[in-house]
């Protein structure tokens, strides 16, 4: 099922952030080592918000629900993304895609595309890495660039992708030195270089390139069913037009018409526990802020309702009363926050 939407402007209440731990300035590195997201005290008069995600890849490590942990911050929120992350010929290489920039410009969270320039070897594969560290002075950097940046996260973002080249190019040095020094193999630089070739022709051929696979994973994606889903309904694909004209593309892991109402199902499961976990709730509530703020909702010429859903299953059957206190007051906030920001939960 193919679907079109436009997004004029994000409005949404998250309740289910976790509160986060703030650093100084001065000691980023400690914080980028110990935590997923927090807030850095840049100086009395200014504070930013910041996650991390370890992959380019938006399935790796729950880097939605570290974003989402940052978005009732007041301030500047910022999401630091590797352009590559080459874990050596044994390991796994991805590429950062131009979705992941889209939705964060939607979020208004300003994107650092950064590049790991240490690592430690393996002790279980010969060729792969481990621990790997991002260049601190140059985010140190860019975080102040972004302070003093006066236009909002898309203008930002868009300015920014024009450098992916550079970063690009940084990224594939450091893994060349990171190679000779740990004596590790990594995936082949020519195939990663015909990657940056793209992206040095700017952020037009970079949003050609990445949107092109990203339609590819869209739609291998509506006619896959994921392990952590337990779905019935029909998939679908979800083309989003923005108020400048850009075009993104999500899918729907589920949609039931009914009369003139639409019904677009997120949908988390879990196979050994009484609730999903909260990073798989998170990650859910990031296509909540989605699907609250969509407009003219079409399937052809016909307009439709949009109204979002939740849907959390468990593996044999949902008895509330056996949530342990904790997992009852996940359920009460996320109660309140889909009440709050006018979404639907459903618990089977």
């Amino acid at each position: 099922m193919d679907l079109s939407a436009k997004i004029k402007g994000i409005k949404y209440k998250p309740l289910l952030c976790r509160e986060l731990e703030v650093f100084e300035f001065k000691d980023l590195e400690k914080a980028l080592s110990s935590c997923a997201s927090f807030i850095l005290n840049i100086n009395k008069e200014n504070k930013v918000a910041i996650s991390l995600w370890v992959s380019a890849k938006r399935t790796r490590s729950y880097p939605y629900a570290r974003v989402y942990d940052t978005l009732d911050f007041a301030g500047k929120k910022i999401t630091i993304i590797p352009i590559v992350k080459d874990e050596g010929r044994e390991g796994d290489r991805d590429f950062l895609q131009w979705d992941t920039v889209s939705l964060m410009s939607l979020l208004g969270v300003y994107v650092i595309v950064a590049y790991y320039n240490d690592a430690e070897k393996s002790k279980r594969y010969r060729n792969k890495i481990t621990s790997q560290h991002f260049d601190i002075d140059y985010i140190k950097e860019q975080v102040q660039n972004i302070l003093s940046y006066q236009s909002d996260a898309l203008h930002w973002n868009l300015e920014h992708i024009d450098k992916v080249g550079q970063i690009g190019q940084k990224a594939l040095e450091s893994y060349e030195r990171i190679s000779k020094k740990l004596k590790v193999e990594m995936h082949s630089r020519q195939s990663a270089e015909k990657r940056i070739v793209e992206l040095l022709k700017g952020k037009n051929e970079f949003m050609k390139l990445s949107r092109t696979l990203a339609e590819k994973a869209q739609k291998r994606e509506s006619i896959t069913i994921q392990p952590k889903e337990n779905l019935i309904g029909t998939k679908a694909i979800i083309t989003i037009k923005n108020y400048l004209g850009g075009y993104y593309y999500f899918t729907s892991d589920e949609v039931e018409i009914k009369g003139n109402n639409i019904f677009l199902i997120e949908g988390k499961h879990s196979r050994t526990n009484s609730l999903p976990s909260l990073e798989d709730i998170k990650d859910g509530l990031l296509k909540m802020i989605l699907f609250t703020n969509l407009e003219d909702v079409k399937i052809d010429a016909t307009k439709y309702n949009p109204i979002a859903v939740l849907k959390l299953t468990v593996e044999n059957y949902f008895n509330e009363n056996r949530l342990s206190s904790s997992q009852k007051e996940i359920l009460r906030l996320l109660r309140e926050e889909a009440k709050v920001n006018n979404f639907k939960i459903i618990l089977i």
